[in-house]
């Protein structure tokens, strides 16, 4: 059986990227498009493209399978998000006579949520963060569990992914006040219990096992550089292992597909502690975000892997890794303020080229950036013959990134490839870097950096600091570039290149005096205080997904008021001070735009008897 008619049940660049190999198979693409993609670049280089019915989405399962009908597909490739991690729309496809692109419904269903992938990962004798598999309902199990095992811990929604659906807590007052129990039981949410792991290294292993038992790691990678849970820098081969953690790596990799017999394309992760524990987190039953370091490495399409596999093909021989790569995703968050998501227009792009240089992209100049989607714009996609090639490549290819009109992270990566706790091992031969060095290490430095900005510029300046603008000047006969915080010059008619919101990456230094963010403050959180005292609005345009006080309620400084979600991700809303909940003007489910007032309430500061 080949496969020739391939509908891709995705967008953005995932869409492109299996457009282009079904084209190198020779097979004919075919991609289903909601309004805003209609001029998207995987619309335009699909074979075919069909409009979705009026208010259908790309999660519209009936609708995807009667265009599959329609347009004569004879397979389904899911991508990675949206439906791909559907065991009953893999179900459906199946039933209807298509080829899933993707391991079978079972198989993800053993893996599908964290308890099922827990009561897995134990029957293959894979060890995973030592938790609680079974539900947790109450307070009381949370602390004798931490009695014996310690303070930080972790209640995880089954159903959340991303970085969503999680609540550290601390200590037993924590976890008696915390609203997670009531929260999960209104949304019908099973939660279960994990210690939170505060310096470990995240490691994965990119699988591909197919129906005749052949089983390969392809390559391994790490993934630790990440915010919020959610990865910002990938690289492959995992460097700096300690002895024999690659070899028990693959090992259990292969124990956990094998226990539910898994067919097709898969990444095991785990986490590694200083120690040398390897503990099981997840497996993810498609491809990934971070793929791209894997064929990079080894040469290996792994697009084309999965298509041989679902026609019941052998996975064949896998190239050793070679060389080093690193993937950088492009986001539109703002490294100045706790990386918060920006929107708006792309008003100008240009990506790197030149050796050893890979862009994996689905947006173009003009297009609009809404809260709707993942932030991710693109991957810059770096390789070299060594690890010390790849930085240096990477710190090139950032100097010739430019995106005007929104705000991204290239900052946050430029500074991130100077920093030596990333770029060597330390004494021991480890590398230093941990899940939540970002959160901790760097991220302080960039407020920091703003801050003194801030603190150092005109009033104009003042009035947004967190962007630059960059013009192109001549001085003596030499072209030059001069950055500077906007609001510094006055309004003009600009040439290109002269643009309000030009995003070159810069590293960004603290300096002593810069003031951090407040006490208790973490990246995510997002509370803006209005101009009118005691308000508090929404720093974004999101969707406002839970809310956790209610008029009358007294809270403290640091109380959780509401959870906004912007591009896929959980941004948290704080009280400022000490206060009392007067008026909550918005409800869940609903779009909120930046400046829109979520929470009023009485505190000293506005002089009620209340507070």
């Amino acid at each position: 059986m080949t496969l020739s008619r391939i509908l891709i049940a995705n967008r953005g660049e995932i869409a492109l990227r299996i457009v282009r190999t079904a084209r190198d198979l020779g097979a004919t693409s075919i991609l289903p498009y909601t309004p805003e993609d209609l001029m998207s670049p995987a619309a335009e280089l699909a074979d075919e493209a069909y409009a979705l019915p009026e208010g259908s989405s790309y999660t519209d399962a009936a609708a995807l399978l009667e265009m599959a009908h329609a347009t004569g597909a004879d397979a389904i490739h899911p991508g990675y998000g949206f439906l791909s991690e559907d065991a009953d729309f893999a179900r459906s496809v199946i039933n209807a006579g298509v080829t899933w692109v993707g391991p079978s419904p079972e198989a993800m269903e053993a893996l599908g949520d964290k308890m099922s992938a827990r009561a897995t990962a134990e029957r293959a004798q894979v060890a995973p963060v030592p938790g609680i598999t079974d539900s947790v309902t109450d307070a009381e199990t949370v602390i004798a569990f931490a009695a014996a095992h310690g303070y930080p811990v972790a209640l995880k929604r089954t159903d959340g992914g991303g970085g969503r659906g999680i609540t550290v807590l601390h200590n037993d007052d924590e976890v008696r006040a915390t609203p997670a129990f009531e929260s999960a039981a209104q949304g019908g949410g099973t939660l279960i219990l994990e210690r939170f792991v505060t310096a470990a290294r995240h490691i994965e292993t990119q699988c591909a096992r197919d129906c005749h038992g052949g089983f390969a790691v392809v390559s391994t990678r790490d993934c630790s550089l990440q915010r919020r849970n959610q990865k910002l820098l990938e690289e492959a081969p995992a460097p700096f292992l300690p002895e024999g953690v690659h070899d028990r790596l693959i090992e259990a990799s292969r124990r956990l597909l094998e226990t539910v017999d898994y067919v097709g394309v898969a990444t095991c992760e785990f986490l590694l502690t200083p120690e040398g524990d390897v503990w099981f987190l997840e497996v993810n039953p498609r491809l990934q975000v971070e793929h791209c370091v894997t064929e990079e490495v080894t040469g290996t399409d792994l697009v084309e892997v999965q298509l041989r596999i679902a026609e019941g093909g052998h996975l064949g021989q896998v190239n050793e890794p070679r060389g080093h790569s690193l993937e950088l995703r492009i986001t539109c968050e703002d490294p100045a303020r706790g990386l918060a998501p920006s929107t708006g227009a792309i008003t100008r792009l240009r990506w790197p080229a030149g050796p050893g240089i890979r862009i994996e992209s689905g947006v173009t100049e003009g297009d609009v950036v809404t809260p709707l989607f993942d932030p991710m714009l693109a991957k810059i996609i770096v390789t070299g013959a060594s690890r010390e090639q790849a930085i240096a490549r990477a710190r090139r290819a950032l100097r010739e990134t430019v995106v005007e009109g929104v705000t991204v992270c290239t900052a946050l990566h430029a500074e991130v490839l100077t920093r030596p706790d990333f770029t060597a091992p330390d004494s021991a031969g480890r590398l230093a870097v941990t899940t939540r060095w970002i959160e901790k290490e760097v991220l302080p430095d960039l407020d920091d950096a703003a801050a003194t900005s801030q603190a150092d510029g005109s009033s104009e300046t003042a009035a947004n600091p967190r962007t630059r603008s960059s013009y192109i000047i001549e001085l003596n006969g030499r072209r030059m570039q001069l950055t500077l915080p906007d609001g510094i010059l006055a309004p003009s008619n600009p040439a290109r290149g002269f643009s309000s919101r030009s995003n070159r990456a810069q590293p960004l230094r603290g300096r002593s005096g810069g003031t951090r963010s407040p006490r208790g403050a973490a990246p995510g959180d997002t509370g803006t205080a209005g101009s009118e005292p005691g308000v508090i609005a929404a720093p974004m345009q999101a969707i406002v997904t839970r809310i956790c006080v209610e008029p009358g309620q007294q809270v403290c400084q640091g109380d959780l008021l509401v959870v906004l979600e912007s591009m896929k991700m959980e941004n948290y809303v704080h009280a400022p001070s000490d206060g009392t909940i007067s008026e909550i003007p918005v409800s869940a489910g609903r779009t909120v735009s930046a400046g829109d007032v979520l929470v009023r309430m009485h505190t000293p500061e506005n002089g009620s008897e209340e507070a």
